[in-house]
C-alpha cells in the first residue's frame, strides 16, 4: 500500500486544484484525515460531489469553510486567483496549525508574500503544475520555502507525483519553469492550430487536417516517450538528406524559430514577475 498523506484542504478548488485532488483519489494514495475542498459558488462544489473520501464545502453556503478547513487540515493548497491570494491568507492565518504545510498553487505569489501573512515559522511551498495534469500527465515544479524541510518536501512531492513529474528548483527559477511547462500546453496547441491550417490550405477539409495534425503530435509524444531517444535525434531520422522534411525544417530555422520562442518565453517571465510585484503590493485592509 502507497504511503499515506496527511489531511489536505484545497482552499478554491477549481480547474488546477481539482486536477490534483481528482489525482490524488484515482492515485488511491490513502488521507489521514481525509480531504475538504473549498469553492465559491454550490454549482462548483458539486462537480466534486461523489469523490471518494472528499468533502466539498461551498463558500456561500458555509462562509467560514476556508477557515475551518484550515483548521483541520495539515496541508493547505491554495488554488485562488493569484489577485485573491493576500485576502485568502489573511482569512485563514489565525486558524493554521502549527504543523501545517502549506501549498502555493497561485502563478507569480513569492513565498515572501505568504510568509509575511502567514508568518516565517509555517513551512511554504510554491507549485507550478501544468494542465496534462488533468490526465496524470502533468509536469509540476515545487520549490521550499525556508522554513519546509526535507518531510514537508517529501509530502508535496508525493502529492504532485499524483498527476505526473515533479521537478525541484528554488524559487528564483520557478517562474521561469512556468514560461516552459506552465505556458508549454498552450504552445503546443498554438503550433496544432497553424499546423492544421496549413493542411486545409494544402486542400484537406478541417475534419481530416485536425485528425492528421493532432494525431501526428500525440504520436510523436508517445514516439518519444517509449523511445527515450534525444528528440534531436528522432528529428534527424525523420529527416532525409535532401528530402521534403529538410527542405520544411530549414524553412522553419530561417524563420528564428529559436529566437521566437526565447523571445517568447522572456515575455511570459517579465509577466509572472510582474504578477509577484502586484501581490507583493496588495494593501492590508484597514
Amino acid at each position: 500500500m502507497p504511503e499515506s498523506l496527511p489531511s489536505l484542504a484545497f482552499l478554491g478548488a477549481g480547474s488546477m486544484g481539482g486536477a490534483i485532488l481528482r489525482g490524488v483519489v484515482a492515485a488511491g494514495i490513502p488521507v489521514d484525515g481525509g480531504i475538504v475542498a473549498t469553492n465559491r459558488t454550490a454549482a462548483r462544489a458539486a462537480e466534486l460531489d461523489g469523490l471518494d473520501g472528499v468533502r466539498s464545502v461551498a463558500l456561500e453556503r458555509e462562509p467560514d469553510g476556508n477557515a475551518r478547513a484550515a483548521a483541520e487540515a495539515r496541508v493547505l493548497l491554495v488554488g485562488v486567483k493569484p489577485g485573491m491570494v493576500p485576502a485568502l491568507l489573511r482569512e485563514i492565518a489565525p486558524h493554521v496549525r502549527e504543523d501545517a504545510i502549506v501549498i502555493s498553487l497561485a502563478a507569480g505569489v513569492t513565498i515572501d508574500t505568504f510568509s509575511s501573512i502567514l508568518g516565517d515559522r509555517v513551512a511554504v511551498l510554491r507549485s507550478m503544475p501544468n494542465t496534462p495534469s488533468h490526465v496524470g500527465k502533468g509536469v509540476t515544479g515545487l520549490a521550499a520555502g525556508p522554513a519546509a524541510g526535507p518531510e514537508e518536501l517529501g509530502i508535496a512531492r508525493r502529492l504532485f507525483e499524483t498527476v505526473g513529474t515533479v521537478i525541484e528548483v528554488p524559487e528564483e527559477r520557478i517562474d521561469a519553469l512556468s514560461t516552459i511547462s506552465g505556458s508549454g500546453p498552450a504552445y503546443v496547441y498554438l503550433l496544432i492550430e497553424e499546423l492544421t491550417r496549413a493542411a486545409m490550405d494544402q486542400g484537406f477539409d478541417e475534419a481530416d487536417a485536425r485528425r492528421m495534425t493532432e494525431g501526428t503530435f500525440i504520436g510523436a509524444a508517445a514516439l518519444l516517450e517509449a523511445m527515450g531517444e534525444d528528440p534531436a535525434e528522432l528529428r534527424r531520422r525523420v529527416t532525409s538528406p535532401k528530402g521534403t522534411t529538410e527542405r520544411a525544417i530549414a524553412v522553419l530555422q530561417a524563420a528564428g524559430l529559436q529566437g521566437i520562442f526565447r523571445d517568447a518565453t522572456s515575455a511570459a517571465l517579465a509577466r509572472a514577475r510582474e504578477l509577484a510585484a502586484e501581490s507583493a503590493a496588495s494593501p492590508d485592509p484597514a
